[in-house]
């Protein structure tokens, strides 16, 4: 019923190193502290639940990993390099390289079809799986030449995570990816996620308000108020068919 304990990432390389990362909106009277001072480590390879209320700080801190955003202080670096140094063109070359993305609403281009719409990806990763690849891992391979408005919305979730991982990222960033979800439909998404971490090595953060998706992650984060309130870990961490709420 259970895997093994989430130590077994213990003394994996480190993915990411975040070091005082702040990040402040507005001035005076309108400033939001949205992250204060955050340190963090997360390993190659490990799942990571990102749990917390609204305006905790966990999507701002998903999007300065990706590199969608820049902190107000503090570092993040990825693999040893520093990415909060990077100019506008180095956050490109690192989200295209080694970053995908999956968020709530699927974001894909109505005028394509599945295969379409993943293969915007493997037309510019250097080492991608082919669209029929990567479609099949998220079990869409006989929905591959529909439109997403054919799909119902956990088809269009998964079609959205296989365009994430067609490009064999090092690292999957996912931003509710089942809060638009029913739980059935949203243990597929999670199924999926979960084995792309365990097949390719990626390390994936998840970002949910659901905390019994926290059981499938080696470790659970959990923000409040711009802070860190609570790091764990997993001891006994259940697959995401097992999982209910």
């Amino acid at each position: 019923m259970t895997r093994k304990a989430a130590d077994e990432h213990v003394g994996s390389p480190t993915a990411f190193s975040v070091r005082g990362l702040t990040k402040v909106y507005g001035t005076g009277e309108a400033e939001v502290r949205a992250l204060r001072g955050i340190n963090l480590d997360l390993r190659e390879g490990e799942l990571v639940v990102l749990l917390g209320p609204s305006g905790s700080g966990k999507s701002t801190f998903l999007n300065i990993l990706g590199g969608l955003d820049n902190p107000t202080s503090g570092t993040v670096s990825f693999q040893g390099q520093e990415i909060t140094a990077l100019g506008a063109g180095g956050l490109t070359q690192y989200r295209r390289d080694h970053v995908g993305f999956v968020f709530q609403f699927y974001n894909l281009i109505p005028s394509l079809t599945a295969r379409e719409n993943v293969a915007l990806v493997t037309e510019i990763a250097p080492d991608p799986l082919s669209p029929e690849e990567a479609l099949d891992i998220v079990s869409l391979s006989d929905r591959i030449d529909h439109f997403p408005a054919q799909l119902s919305g956990g088809e269009q979730q998964r079609v959205a995570v296989a365009r994430a991982i067609a490009k064999k990222p090092d690292v999957l960033l996912c931003d509710e990816p089942t809060g638009a979800l029913d739980s059935q439909t949203g243990i597929g998404v999670l199924e999926a996620i979960e084995q792309v971490n365990r097949e390719f090595g990626t390390t994936a953060a998840v970002i949910t308000h659901n905390a019994a998706i926290a059981d499938i992650a080696d470790r659970v984060v959990i923000f409040a108020d711009g802070a860190l309130s609570e790091v764990r870990v997993n001891e006994r961490k259940i697959p995401a068919a097992e999982v209910s709420w």
